[in-house]
């Protein structure tokens, strides 16, 4: 299931060509040929206009229904990168295989080597405020540290850091899980509030420590769901959905 919001008209070559049934050019050569019909009669204009909340669309006798915005879930693995399309590796959206839409991309980025929660939509605004420095949108990782952890950690976060190039960083929450020996990992869970280029990895070399595993566990209010397995996804729920818009409002 889907959330969308429907528009009133469209025209049908847009409506068949955002759902991924092909060009416009090429949705004209199949209403050329009687291959498209609406309301269950032939329709050879594709530059009709039509209602998306009311009329049926069909291509070879295959309904095709509409959906303007699409909102998905998903528990990044490692190994795939953020992004649309890549020519090395596959990418966050090519995990969406039974996506409606082909305009879909992830709400910012994990590191290829990052798992953990990812949101993947069309909605450009909820994505601008979702990214927007201004909201301070919480991102909670979960992560294993190699080397000593300082005492001071949790303080030092709480101050905020200046990275060593010179970019200074909110200040943090940082929880310890786990304080590794010598020899051992450190697991911590970290709080930040804004969302610099490898800003997780960066903060910890500030401390003198190497992260070797990191998952992202939320975004604002939406939370990974644990039943999701690196890989799969889901579509969000109506309640998600909203909780994500209050993480926006001001």
């Amino acid at each position: 299931m889907a959330v969308a919001v429907m528009k009133d008209t469209i025209r049908l070559d847009k409506y068949l060509t955002e759902m991924g049934e092909g060009t416009r050019s090429q949705i004209k050569e199949m209403a050329r040929k009687g291959r498209i019909a609406v309301n269950g009669v032939t329709e050879k204009k594709s530059e009709r206009k039509i209602s998306p909340s009311s009329d049926t669309v069909a291509v070879d006798g295959r309904n095709v229904s509409y959906v303007e915005y699409e909102y998905y879930m998903l528990h990044k693995p490692q190994g795939v990168v953020s992004a649309t399309e890549d020519r090395l590796h596959e990418t966050v959206v090519d995990l969406i295989t039974d996506r409606k839409r082909d305009d879909l991309f992830p709400v910012g980025r994990l590191d290829i080597d990052t798992e953990g929660l990812l949101l993947l939509t069309n909605d450009g605004d909820l994505t601008h405020r979702l990214l927007s420095p201004k909201k301070h949108v919480d991102k909670v990782y979960y992560a294993k540290i190699e080397g000593m952890l300082p005492e001071d950690a949790k303080d030092r976060m709480a101050e905020g850091l200046v990275l060593s190039d010179g970019t200074e960083t909110l200040p943090a929450d940082l929880e310890v899980i786990h304080r590794g020996d010598s020899g051992e990992l450190s697991e911590i869970r970290l709080t930040i509030h804004e969302g610099k280029f490898h800003q997780v990895k960066r903060m910890f070399e500030t401390l003198g420590c190497h992260v070797v595993y990191l998952k992202r566990l939320s975004m604002g209010m939406l939370v990974l769901d644990e039943a999701l397995k690196p890989g799969e996804y889901r579509p969000l729920t109506h309640e998600e959905l909203e909780l994500l818009k209050k993480t926006n409002q001001e």
